[in-house]
């Protein structure tokens, strides 16, 4: 790789983030995509940033089964600890955040992986396209559908602001 790993790793850490919602399957993701990344090597001709992403997003599309079969048996209830009083606020927000989680995961992987580079990521629309190989036009769709289809899943829950 001509751009050194440290580069690269706080993007595709939040990408990795962003794609799985939970710091821990983030931090797997990333290592299993250094880990291809440096075993196979980044094709001739083909930006480093670009193809850590992209074999980020493959990767997570891989395992996205097993993640989501993890993430189910976290939010059981009769695994959670008791709430007290102080934590009500802290448990709001955890919900909230909960609720964007499963809107995030019930979106289709294209849509959820375009909303992600572009929301969190900051990346432009010819970025996207470029790194995912499609047309400018596909990724301001599928971003259109997945930010339409992300805020009324939202709408029960009052929250919607800055998608």
């Amino acid at each position: 790789m001509n751009k050194p790993i440290e580069n690269i790793l706080p993007m595709l850490r939040r990408f990795a983030y962003s794609l799985t919602g939970n710091p821990a399957d983030a931090d797997d993701l990333v290592q299993t995509t250094l880990e291809k990344i440096l075993n196979k090597g980044v094709p001739s001709g083909v930006d480093e940033t670009r193809w850590a992403f992209k074999v980020c997003r493959n990767v997570w599309i891989d395992e996205y089964r097993s993640r989501k079969v993890r993430q189910n048996a976290v939010l059981k209830p009769e695994l959670q600890e008791p709430q007290t009083a102080s934590e009500h606020q802290q448990f709001d927000h955890k919900e909230t955040l909960a609720h964007v989680n499963k809107a995030m995961n019930t979106l289709p992987d294209e849509q959820r992986a375009i909303l992600s580079l572009v929301a969190v990521q900051g990346m432009s629309y010819k970025e996207v396209a470029s790194a995912m190989e499609i047309p400018v036009g596909t990724v301001m769709s599928r971003l259109s559908r997945a930010r339409v289809a992300l805020l009324d899943m939202m709408k029960p829950y009052q929250i919607g602001a800055g998608l």
